[in-house]
């Protein structure tokens, strides 16, 4: 089979992979089928492209904007979810357990050198994104022992973006007020409960 190339970057570093084609050939028994049902061969191409950025871009092209690099992505903190189900035991507790487990399975925070997005639903179907341009101030509230946090973020808007249960979360209103080019004043307020 042939193998597609990519063209070569100018620039000595890059690295370039060539793409392969490979062909396989899927064939059922006769026997599975009615003798009157005959079955073609049926060929399947899969292509597996694996290429740098610097590689991919021909030499001729506009320059890129800023590659988009993560800082933090994941979910709730597990600290939350523990603590919620352990506590779940009683009727009372039961229907923050729901949230806490609702947190831990839909809920995802990802934050970047460009924006912060917020995926959340059974298939990550919503999902909000905002630039760090547009944030005007950042307040955190500890839970539990200061193991997790609540982040507040207050966008210049008015519109109030609250994230629950984030693991490190002084350290990331930190880095948010800093990519927002404020000063890194973190307001803090007392720890309040689970």
């Amino acid at each position: 089979m042939a193998a597609s190339s990519i063209p070569p970057s100018t620039t000595a570093t890059a690295v370039v992979r060539k793409s392969l084609l490979l062909s396989t050939t899927i064939s059922f028994p006769a026997s599975f089928l009615p003798p009157s049902t005959k079955l073609p061969q049926r060929n399947i191409h899969r292509l597996l492209l694996a290429s740098s950025s610097s590689a991919a871009v021909p030499s001729d092209s506009k320059p890129v904007a800023k590659k988009e690099t993560v800082y933090f992505d994941g979910g709730a903190h597990y600290g939350d979810l523990l603590a919620n189900l352990v506590l779940g035991l009683t009727i009372i507790w039961l229907p923050l357990t729901l949230a806490a487990v609702s947190r831990a399975f839909n809920l995802r925070y990802r934050f970047t050198n460009l924006r912060v997005t917020v995926i959340s639903g059974l298939t990550g179907e919503d999902r909000s994104d905002f630039s760090y341009k547009v944030i005007k101030d950042v307040q955190i509230v500890p839970r539990f022992i200061g193991e997790w946090g609540d982040i507040i973020i207050t966008l210049r808007d008015g519109t109030k973006v609250d994230l629950r249960s984030v693991p490190k979360f002084r350290e990331i209103a930190k880095y948010c007020l800093s990519m927002a080019d404020q000063p890194a004043v973190v307001k803090e307020s007392g720890a309040k409960g689970f």
